[in-house]
C-alpha cells in the first residue's frame, strides 16, 4: 500500500490503493480469511442494475462546511443530488447544537454542448469568480464530473490560477463516477482536498481536543470526552474552514466510521503527526470496553478509562439483559456500508438477535492505516462468531430483495434510505436510523434495542402493506441464487 501524497491534486481510488472490492458471496468468516493483510479478487457482475456515483460522497463533506461553497463542474443533472445535503444540514443542526444553521452554497457550471467541444475552463473561472462575489466564501471547493474529465479541463490550472486572484483556498475535488466502482472514493477525494488545501501544521498542539471524523450524528462525544479533559473538534459537519485548518493541532483523530475517515485520519498522523486511534468505533459491549481503553491509553488517562467503563456497565448492562429477553432468537438481516455495516452486526448480536445474512456495499481488505487492528468485521466475527449469506454489493437492490425472499428474517435493518422499503413490501418489519452514534456505546446499545423492540412488535402496517403492494421482480428472478449475475457462477 502506498503512503499518502498530498502534493498530487487526485487521491488514487481504493480499487488500486487498498484493494477494495464490491463482491463476494460467502461467510463473513471467509471473506476475513480472504483478506488477510492484502488484496483480495472480487468477481464481477454480468448484469448490475444500479450504483452510487463518488461525487455526491464527496460533496456530503464539503457542502456541510459552514463558511465554504461548492461548485460541482458539469452539466447541472450533475448537481441535481447535492440539494439533499442543504436538507440534511438544516435537519441535523439540532443534534450538534449548531444555534445558526448557515444557508447552503451548492452552485453548478451548467457546462453545455459548447463547452462539451470547447472545453469548460473559461465557464468554471466565470463561475468562481461569480459564487465568491455572492456568497463571500472562505473556500470553494471544485467538484469535478464525468463530463468535465473526459472532455479534459484542466480544473487544477483553473483553481490554481483562481487561488491567487481571490486569495482563499479554491480546491479540486477529482472525484468522477467512473473513476471508481467503490463510490467511498469520493470520501477519501474530499479529504484529500481538505488536507492538501486547508489543514495546516501545527504551530501548538493542544492536549484538550481530540479530531473526530463523522457525519452528522449526535453529539455523544463531548458527554465522554469531558471525563477525559478534552472536547471534539468534529469533521467536517458543523465545521469551518478556520477549525478545520487547526485538526493538526488536536491530541489525537478518531473516526465514527473507518469507512468514512480512514483516510483522513491516516493523513493527519502520517502527515500532520497527529496520532489516530485505530480500534473499531465503540458498537457494542466489547468493542466499546476496547474503544474506551484505547482512548484512555493515547490520553495517558487508563484509569479514567476504566472508571468510565465501570460505571457505565453498571447502569446499562441490567438494561440489557431485559432487553436481550425480549429480543433473543429473532432474526435479523443487515444492509449498509462497510463500516457501519459491521457496526449494526455486533449490535444486533449483542442484543440477542441472530445475524442470517447482510448486503454490504464494499469491502476494504485493509484501511489506510495498514493495520489489521481497525478491522471492524474480523473483530465482530471474533467476538460474535460467523455470519452466512454475507453479500458484499455495490447497493445492487435485486440482490437484496432475493436474499429477503429467501431468508425471511424478523427484521431489517439498514443505514441508507430506500432500503428499508425492500423489507417493508415482504411484511418485514425494517429499521433505518440515520444517525450514526445512535447505537454507540452501551447507552447506545439500550436506545437501539427499545427501538428494535418497537419496530418488531408493530409490525401490521408492514403485513398490510405486503398484501397490497405489487413486486416489480418477477417470480423467476426470485427463485434464481441471490448471486446469479456473479461472473463465474453458474
Amino acid at each position: 500500500m502506498k503512503k499518502i501524497d498530498l502534493t498530487m491534486p487526485e487521491v488514487e481510488v481504493r480499487e488500486t490503493r487498498l484493494g477494495s472490492i464490491t463482491s463476494f458471496q460467502g461467510s463473513a468468516g471467509e471473506l476475513v480469511k480472504c483478506s488477510g493483510h492484502g488484496r483480495i479478487q472480487g468477481k464481477k457482475r454480468t448484469f448490475s442494475q444500479c450504483i452510487d456515483c463518488s461525487i455526491s460522497k464527496a460533496a456530503c463533506m464539503v457542502t456541510l462546511i459552514q463558511d465554504a461553497a461548492v461548485i460541482c463542474h458539469g452539466p447541472v443533472g450533475c448537481a441535481s443530488c447535492l440539494h439533499e445535503f442543504a436538507f440534511t444540514y438544516r435537519v441535523n443542526a439540532p443534534l450538534r447544537n449548531v444555534a445558526h444553521p448557515t444557508q447552503r452554497r451548492i452552485f453548478s457550471t451548467n457546462i453545455g454542448e459548447e463547452e462539451t467541444v470547447y472545453g469548460g475552463g473559461d465557464k468554471l473561472a466565470e463561475t468562481i469568480r461569480d459564487v465568491y462575489k455572492r456568497t463571500q466564501a472562505k473556500a470553494i471547493f471544485v467538484l469535478s464530473t464525468c463530463a468535465a474529465a473526459i472532455i479534459g479541463d484542466d480544473i487544477e490550472s483553473v483553481t490554481n490560477e483562481l487561488e491567487s486572484e481571490l486569495g482563499i483556498p479554491i480546491i479540486a475535488i477529482f472525484c468522477e463516477g467512473f473513476r471508481s466502482k467503490v463510490w467511498t472514493s469520493g470520501f477519501d477525494a474530499g479529504y484529500h482536498g481538505i488536507a492538501r488545501k486547508l489543514i495546516k501544521p501545527a504551530k501548538t498542539h493542544k492536549q484538550d481536543v481530540i479530531n473526530v471524523i463523522n457525519f452528522w450524528g449526535s453529539d455523544v462525544f463531548t458527554q465522554w470526552f469531558a471525563a477525559f479533559g478534552v472536547k471534539p473538534n468534529y469533521i467536517t459537519p458543523y465545521s469551518t474552514v478556520e477549525s478545520l485548518s487547526h485538526s493538526s493541532e488536536a491530541a489525537a483523530t478518531i473516526q465514527a466510521c473507518p469507512t468514512l475517515g480512514s483516510y483522513l485520519g491516516a493523513a493527519l498522523e502520517q502527515e500532520f503527526g497527529v496520532p489516530e486511534i485505530k480500534t473499531p468505533p465503540p458498537y457494542g459491549v466489547l468493542q466499546t470496553d476496547r474503544w474506551f481503553r484505547e482512548l484512555g491509553r493515547i490520553l495517558g488517562k487508563s484509569e479514567i478509562a476504566e472508571q468510565i467503563i465501570a460505571e457505565k456497565k453498571a447502569t446499562y448492562l441490567p438494561q440489557l439483559e431485559k432487553i436481550r429477553a425480549r429480543l433473543e432468537g429473532k432474526l435479523a438481516y443487515v444492509t449498509a456500508g462497510a463500516a457501519h455495516g459491521h457496526a449494526l452486526l455486533s449490535v444486533l448480536r449483542e442484543l440477542g438477535l441472530k445475524a442470517v445474512g447482510a448486503a454490504i456495499f464494499h469491502h476494504d481488505p485493509i484501511y489506510d492505516s495498514n493495520t489489521q487492528k481497525a478491522d471492524a468485521l474480523a473483530q465482530t466475527v471474533r467476538d460474535y462468531g460467523d455470519i452466512p449469506n454475507y453479500n458484499v454489493c455495490d447497493k445492487q437492490e435485486f440482490e437484496l430483495v432475493n436474499m429477503l425472499h429467501h431468508l425471511q428474517p424478523d427484521v431489517l435493518l439498514a443505514r441508507h434510505g430506500g432500503m428499508t422499503l425492500w423489507g417493508a413490501k415482504f411484511g418485514i418489519p425494517s429499521l433505518l436510523i440515520g444517525d450514526e452514534h445512535f447505537s454507540m456505546g452501551y447507552e447506545g446499545l439500550i436506545r437501539y434495542g427499545k427501538r428494535l423492540i418497537e419496530v418488531i412488535e408493530n409490525d401490521e402496517f408492514v403485513k398490510n402493506l405486503a398484501k397490497h403492494t405489487a413486486n416489480p421482480y418477477t417470480n423467476w428472478w426470485l427463485e434464481q441464487e441471490p448471486y446469479t449475475f456473479l461472473k463465474g457462477k453458474k
